[in-house]
């Protein structure tokens, strides 16, 4: 009988060693290192694993491959498969790719399993099978029928973990798209460890990934994430992958963010907003009028900044508020944005406007859950600042899209043309940006829409608040 092999992975990044290590010399944790068996003793070399249809009675002959020169590739625009989410498409980048594996992340709780459940049962022309390890049968029919249409002839469950029998059926049944619910319950024979650790996961995503890639079915992975916000598992899960998806957002509110992390085809900057209702995900197709608060009266502290998320333009509220401090130390805090930039623009507001915050606590907040890094915001942050400290409003129909540089001037954000649009669709009347976007700005006003061509951050603050 063989040897049983033991080795010691590390938890947080995948490494591996022959023998225990205190402090992984890859990623620096401390105690990270576990033994896990990698080889069981009388394990057959193939149990469990994808067999293509050249081991199957009857099956196809499978190509070898061989070196190709590059000029001799005939490449294709492979035609990708769309499904009726929009939101979807566009974080993916314009549908599912053949034979592509994407690991969506996100909390327990967070709407992972409705979302994949929906794109399931939405795709009325496609055979679907949806593989969970962690739901029995009649929990993913509760769930499908409190979905708008939970009715599909083509969508099959299967309550299964071991990778063996996965595959068994997938053969049989042979359908269009496989999803994986989650890839940490999944368990193959190849590995005598348990479900869910380091060499099981990196083991069963391989298989699936090798499945895959030789006969073009895309399958979608649900993946665990740590108390860290990372997707638990080895690192190597993320790079084996060819799409990683964030689902994010406060469990206790309505809406959600569908954010790209990682994507082989496709842009990492494009986001899809979702609003979780009792009959599922709904697509939030214009989230510029839900990140804008609806008041009846204009409040101090509060501007309207014009970013980007992709492709997609946003108008989002910045919420500041700024107070005396009155425990020695002020406070600078920021939800949403960067808190290094906070402290910088709120020194450039100190050296170049004259304002005294050395004694003031500063909030900062992004309203609807966003976290954003888009320098256009400069403006509207320093806008929200003034009008706290020195308690003015802002009028409701004036928004900003300007960087702050350290010397106060205002300087150019790419694809002004767009901000521009989105805030005259939404009835804005006057909109502030630099002078440094083109010479003409003054001469482009469109219809019901002013536009402040300044150069400096005073001639903002003096245009706001005279």
């Amino acid at each position: 009988m063989a040897k049983v092999r033991t080795m010691f992975f590390c938890q947080g990044c995948g490494a591996q060693s022959a023998k225990w290590i205190g402090r992984c010399p890859s990623c620096g944790e401390w105690n990270t290192y576990v033994e896990e068996v990698i080889e069981k003793a009388d394990a057959a070399p193939a149990a469990g694993t994808w067999k293509p249809a050249s081991t199957v009675p009857g099956g196809s002959t499978k190509r070898v491959a061989k070196p190709t020169r590059l000029a001799e590739i005939m490449h294709e625009d492979e035609p990708r498969i769309l499904t009726p989410d929009a939101e979807l498409n566009r974080v993916l980048g314009g549908g599912l790719v053949p034979g592509s594996i994407v690991l969506i992340g996100g909390e327990p709780g967070i709407g992972k399993s409705t979302l994949m459940l929906q794109i399931a049962l939405a795709l009325k022309q496609m055979k679907v099978l949806y593989v969970s390890g962690e739901e029995s049968e009649a929990q993913i029919k509760m769930r499908a029928e409190r979905l708008a249409d939970g009715q599909h002839p083509g969508c099959y469950i299967l309550t299964e973990t071991g990778t063996q029998n996965i595959f068994r059926q997938i053969d049989q049944m042979q359908p269009n798209i496989v999803v994986i619910d989650s890839i940490q319950t999944m368990h193959s024979t190849l590995v005598e460890s348990g479900a869910g650790s380091v060499s099981q996961v990196r083991e069963c995503t391989a298989e699936f990934l090798k499945y895959a890639k030789e006969t073009g079915v895309p399958v979608l992975l649900i993946g665990h994430i740590t108390k860290d916000g990372a997707i638990a598992g080895p690192k190597i899960l993320e790079h084996m992958v060819d799409t990683v998806l964030q689902f994010e957002g406060d469990r206790h509110l309505s809406y959600r963010i569908l954010r790209t992390i990682k994507n082989r085809f496709g842009s990492t900057s494009e986001l899809g907003i979702y609003e979780m209702q009792g009959t599922g995900l709904r697509q939030v197709s214009n989230p510029s009028e839900i990140l804008l608060s609806q008041r009846a009266e204009s409040l101090s502290g509060m501007a309207i900044g014009a970013t980007l998320e992709g492709n997609r333009p946003l108008l989002v509220e910045v919420q500041a508020l700024v107070t005396p401090a009155t425990y020695g130390t002020p406070q600078r805090s920021s939800t949403g944005f960067d808190a290094k930039r906070l402290q910088m623009l709120l020194a450039v507001l100190e050296k170049r406007a004259g304002l005294r915050l050395g004694q003031h606590d500063v909030f900062l907040n992004i309203a609807g859950g966003l976290r954003l890094d888009d320098p256009a915001l400069d403006a509207a942050v320093c806008a929200a600042v003034v009008s706290s400290l020195n308690d003015v409003p802002i009028a409701g129909d004036v928004c900003l899209a300007a960087e702050v540089g350290l010397s106060g001037e205002m300087r150019a954000v790419p694809r002004l043309e767009q901000r521009l649009a989105e805030a005259q669709k939404l009835g804005f009347r006057e909109m502030y940006v630099s002078q440094f976007n083109g010479r003409n700005l003054a001469e482009q006003d469109r219809a019901g829409l002013r536009i402040q061509a300044v150069s400096r951050l005073d001639e903002v603050l003096q245009g706001l608040f005279g």
